[in-house]
């Protein structure tokens, strides 16, 4: 795969926020939160990944960090 970023979270949103780094040698995640407020938030924190979380080498340690694959 080709270097980039991906961003897989938060998309008009404050909370759930989820960034792919890709180097074409690692893949990373710079976040992974969860979302917070509204009946929905449950069932969105429990939704699948939109990545295979074994092509992540490593995630950057947070101590907000939600769903971490």
């Amino acid at each position: 795969m080709a270097p980039g970023v991906s961003f897989l979270g938060a998309a008009r949103e404050v909370t759930g926020s989820c960034f792919s780094v890709d180097t074409g040698e690692v893949r990373f995640l710079t976040d992974c939160g969860m979302f917070q407020g509204g009946r929905k938030a449950p069932l969105r924190n429990r939704k699948p990944f939109g990545f295979d979380p074994k092509s992540i080498d490593f995630v950057r340690a947070c101590f907000d960090l939600g769903p971490i694959p």
